[in-house]
């Protein structure tokens, strides 16, 4: 079954998309954590949300300094899908990586689509 879930990538840019795991590999409304051109990206897969439901983003939660965005948890606030982190519990936009409660703060996304079977990051 080919599922597509994909974040646009801009026109005329070199980006192309690589297979981190498999679908099996992702926990529903949850976070799982893997390995990608040096970074550690979260993925968050959220099969109960209409339209997007998959996620990439940074794992390095800047207020600590730890690897830990990955474990935190995912809610709403305010109609914007965001997780926690589990230190200090400041929360980011999964859409667009945005901090809440400190908007100077932003960690990176990519854009993340399941490709029959296989979840892909699209990476420049």
């Amino acid at each position: 079954m080919n599922h597509s879930n994909t974040q646009r990538v801009e026109a005329g840019s070199s980006a192309h998309w690589q297979s981190v795991c498999s679908q099996q590999d992702l926990v529903n409304d949850s976070g799982v954590v893997v390995w990608l051109d040096g970074a550690q990206v979260a993925l968050f897969y959220l099969p109960g949300i209409e339209g997007k439901n998959l996620y990439a983003i940074d794992n390095h939660d800047p207020q600590s300094g730890a690897n830990v965005i990955g474990r935190g948890l995912v809610g709403s606030i305010k109609g914007d899908l965001v997780v926690a982190s589990p230190i200090y519990k400041q929360h980011f936009r999964l859409e667009d990586g945005t901090c809440l409660e400190y908007p100077q703060q932003r960690l990176r996304v990519w854009p993340v689509r399941l490709n029959e079977g296989r979840v892909e990051v699209g990476v420049a």
